[in-house]
């Protein structure tokens, strides 16, 4: 697959799930203001992974918002395996803290089998965080903190995304295009 056509699946899922479905309350902004960077990796393994996100981490800290206030780090095929995927958050974790940068940038995970703990892998509140190909999720505090404050907080936002998501189902997850349910 071509960085162009990952990057067009991925663009098609933020907008018809994402902003389209209201998932995240602050994407709409950024990514209309073309603020969110999209970047796929060619590792062929996860320490050349790891290297682009200490690459991705350093650009985000050392470039204004009003540049880049957001980036997702894409690899289309080495993290087929979602539990596999879900430790590499933890890596990530490390290199913000190995980076000095904990209280200024964080990490969420995407993946097309994403399962909260606790929940059945056909739950449609997974669908959160489903997103075509495995993906890092390189935020600022300040803006995610921002988002929140807007929302009511992070309860309301989840109880909102579970209830458009319960009540979208898998048929109308199919109809957004967005593949496999």
């Amino acid at each position: 697959m071509s960085h162009e056509d990952v990057i067009a699946a991925t663009r098609l899922w933020l907008e018809k799930a994402v902003i389209g479905l209201d998932l995240c309350p602050f994407a709409r902004k950024v990514y209309l203001e073309n603020r969110v960077r999209l970047v796929v990796s060619d590792a062929r393994h996860l320490d050349g992974f790891l290297e682009d996100l200490d690459r991705e981490l350093a650009l985000l800290a050392q470039t204004p918002a009003s540049e880049i206030d957001t980036t997702l780090l894409i690899h289309p095929t080495l993290f087929s395996d979602f539990i596999d995927f879900n430790d590499v958050l933890l890596l990530a974790d490390e290199a913000i803290s190995e980076q000095a940068l904990d209280g200024v940038l964080q990490v969420a995970n995407f993946h097309p089998d994403f399962q909260f703990d606790g929940c059945e892998p056909d739950d449609m509140v997974n669908y959160v965080n489903r997103a075509p190909f495995a993906t890092l999720h390189l935020l600022r505090d300040a803006s995610v903190d921002a988002a929140v404050a807007e929302e009511a907080g992070a309860d309301a936002i989840a109880e909102r995304n579970s209830a458009t998501l319960e009540k979208l189902g898998h048929a109308g997850w199919l109809a957004l295009g967005l593949g496999k349910h």
